[in-house]
């Protein structure tokens, strides 16, 4: 049986930073600021909304906060984050200002401005009490942390989504600004490693997908396919060859040798290093022999692909193909779980 130990130490982590921001809220804010408890009922769907776009995530906004209010609030992101795994999404944050610099400042989508890094959204569901029943979320364009403590336990951090957008961007001295390239680097150098018979089974198509395959959705379908409507006018051609199924697609990884399971564990190290260290699945051999690694799209550099990490309670899925393939998206999902509803539906039968 999994310790509960660590993942109780996280939430009251949690808990005390949540409950700190909120006592720094007024009762306007407040109100905008809290939803309902969490459950598995329809009474839950506000908390199971979630986006990566640059669109109302739900939630207090920075710029509806005072500077030691949106302290608190980072104070609340950073007890769900690791140390890199913060620096990435305040990072992403930032990027919003690069963007509007790329785009000439001209984007609105209906506000006053549309690349905006303060229209990024924290809202608290139910009492942070520290042995309670209660979740958070934080969103904004190209981020998306959904978290759920149940009787004071940590029990669901997915969807976990960051994007980077642009991914590349240019520093001084000619060094290069990429929050997200480790997460593409290790999984390229996966698929140039293999041998051409496993290349061409984990290669399912040689086009991408312009977004992920299971998009935002709530939840995860079997035949799932991407939502875009680029990738719609492509369907007939690789829409099903890549659509979500039950039984993985792509290379089992008791098929790679010693060293390109090394990169597959490197590779998941990307996803799960964003938790807290105390919470951060552990992969051994058994567990890891389960995962299946798919890849669409060219292998060189620059170009638009695509690839997923599929087993039991996993799917990751990465894309960057918008932009010139400078535009990326990268997520970490429990397709059983996610949200915790597996987990709250077991709590109310216990306790109802």
């Amino acid at each position: 049986m999994m310790d509960g130990r660590p993942r109780r130490q996280v939430a009251a982590t949690m808990a005390s930073a949540a409950q700190d921001w909120l006592e720094l809220l007024s009762a306007e804010q407040r109100a905008i600021a809290v939803g309902q408890m969490p459950s598995d009922s329809s009474m839950d769907l506000e908390r199971r909304r979630w986006f990566y776009t640059p669109i109302d995530h739900g939630g207090l906004t920075f710029h509806q906060q005072r500077p030691a209010q949106q302290r608190g609030a980072m104070r609340l992101v950073a007890a769900g984050l690791s140390r890199p795994g913060y620096v990435t999404v305040a990072t992403t944050i930032g990027l919003e200002n690069v963007l509007d610099h790329t785009e000439g400042f001209v984007e609105l989508f209906g506000r006053e401005r549309g690349r905006d890094p303060g229209l990024y959204y924290l809202r608290v569901f139910g009492d942070p009490a520290p042995s309670g029943t209660w979740g958070w979320r934080f969103g904004g364009h190209h981020v998306s942390l959904n978290n759920l403590v149940v009787d004071g336990e940590l029990v669901s951090t997915t969807p976990c989504f960051m994007g980077a957008d642009p991914a590349s961007s240019e520093l001084l001295g000619g060094a290069v600004n990429r929050p997200l390239a480790r997460v593409e680097d290790v999984a390229r150098e996966l698929v140039c490693s293999l041998h051409p018979d496993l290349a061409r089974r984990a290669i399912l198509s040689p086009r991408a997908p312009s977004d992920f395959v299971t998009g935002n959705r709530t939840t995860i379908t079997l035949g799932d396919r991407a939502m875009s409507d680029a990738t719609a006018a492509h369907e007939e051609s690789y829409g099903s060859v890549l659509e979500y199924t039950a039984q993985p697609k792509g290379i089992p990884a008791i098929d790679l040798d010693p060293s390109q399971r090394d990169l597959l564990r490197s590779l998941l190290g990307t996803y799960f290093g964003r938790v807290p260290d105390l919470v951060a699945p552990a992969y051994d051999d058994t567990a890891l022999g389960a995962l299946h690694f798919a890849w669409a799209g060219p292998t060189g550099l620059g170009a638009p692909h695509y690839y997923r990490v599929q087993g039991p309670h996993l799917l990751i899925e990465w894309d960057n193909t918008q932009s010139d393939a400078n535009h990326a998206h990268s997520v970490w999902r429990d397709p059983e779980n996610d949200f915790g509803l597996d987990v709250l539906r077991a709590h109310r039968q216990r306790h109802h």
